[in-house]
């Protein structure tokens, strides 16, 4: 375990705790508690994200400049979304457009759900001159293959009759014909690196359908349905091609937009947390620091394969610096904890006093958390 400084600043990075707190607030009610304990330690507040969910705030907290864009939501109705730019940087989180989140009424469209708003975001970006765009995939609410985006793009698909496909994934069943159409003269010299932390492949047992589909509220038929079009597309993709990457790790990310993404955006496809605290600057704000501060909504068995809280754990423990987690849940034991690599780990279900607090009062359990760390692993 890295040493103990009495010097150094501390690092709070914790992503969202979902349904409760953005990262921001997290970060900044842990900070509140830490400086109540230590109140001469200096703090760097940098909430972070895996890719989903949260990755566009994520930018803004780290100094990334918000555009404000409206564009088409998943069902086709207009959404204000926006975009994170820093330089020829641009940050676009699939989630503003096309996200459970963005259905009327929370009501699914699990057939029609489209990504077209994923597109005109991109669209977006480069025209604002980004040069890098780094795509965010989590949280979709379509099972469209990210046909949706490419046709923002100016991607015409049709029928065998010459005409244009509705939106959603069902559509996709009657896909003839792809015209790559103006895509290139909008995205030319622009680069799309895709922030994933899934390696489904688009299609069978592990694919955007069976694993996804549920969620966005499809079952029965229109799984099959589903199934049959990413299918379709699939193929007809790697005729239009010539390359077939139904297969690809993150393939079936996002109902298939990673797919998408990877056949015709040319898209490089990289851990969510690790592209995204290389984005954050988070290697200059560890350095020289004596603790850093991580966490999320639950610390389970899922947090081990690649969510962000993992993903803290391992840059700092490279850095030589120790770890703790301040979670709303703690599913883990500590011998798995330690294992990935925390010093401490605390739970605001512990902290609070009645059932259900760790969600009505979480910014206050959180603060809370922070003097307990601050107290148990800041003190002289």
């Amino acid at each position: 375990m890295p040493a103990t400084p009495t010097q150094g600043h501390v690092v709070v990075a914790p992503d969202k705790f979902k349904g409760t707190l953005e990262g921001a607030e997290v970060a900044a009610r842990i900070a509140a508690g830490i400086r109540r304990v230590a109140p001469g330690v200096e703090i760097r507040e940098l909430p972070v994200a895996d890719g989903g969910e949260g990755t566009l705030a994520a930018a803004l907290a780290a100094g990334f400049k918000r555009v404000a864009v409206k564009v088409a939501g998943p069902t086709g109705l207009p959404v204000d979304a926006a975009i994170a730019l820093r330089g020829d940087t641009a940050v676009v989180e699939l989630a503003q457009s096309s996200g459970l989140a963005r259905l009327p009424g929370g009501r699914t469209a699990p057939l029609a759900a489209g990504s077209y708003g994923v597109g005109q975001l991109i669209g977006r970006a480069a025209g604002l001159g980004a040069k890098r765009i780094v795509l965010g995939l989590g949280g979709s609410a379509c099972t469209d293959g990210g046909a949706g985006m490419l046709q923002a793009l100016g991607v015409g698909l049709y029928d065998a009759d010459g005409t244009e496909l509705a939106p959603g994934g069902a559509a996709l069943r009657k896909l003839a014909r792809i015209d790559p159409g103006s895509l290139a003269d909008g995205l030319t010299g622009v680069e799309v690196v895709v922030a994933c932390d899934v390696d489904n492949p688009l299609l069978g047992a592990r694919g955007a359908t069976a694993v996804y589909g549920p969620q966005k509220g499809a079952d029965g038929d229109d799984l099959l349905i589903l199934e049959e079009g990413l299918t379709r597309w699939a193929d007809v993709v790697r005729d239009t091609t010539g390359r077939d990457l139904r297969n690809a790790p993150g393939a079936g990310a996002a109902g298939g937009v990673g797919f998408a993404a990877l056949a015709l955006l040319g898209a490089t496809m990289r851990p969510g947390i690790e592209l995204m605290l290389e984005l954050l600057g988070f290697d200059e704000a560890v350095r020289g620091a004596r603790l850093v501060v991580t966490g999320e909504g639950c610390l389970d068995a899922q947090t081990l394969h690649g969510k962000a809280p993992a993903g803290v754990a391992a840059a700092a423990t490279r850095a030589g610096v120790r770890v703790a987690a301040v979670a709303g849940r703690l599913e883990l034991s500590e011998d798995q904890w330690r294992a990935a690599g925390f010093a401490a780990a605390y739970a605001l279900t512990d902290l609070a006093e009645r059932p259900g607090d760790s969600m009505t009062k979480a910014g206050e359990l959180a603060e809370v958390a922070g003097e307990r760390l601050a107290s148990d692993l800041l003190k002289p």
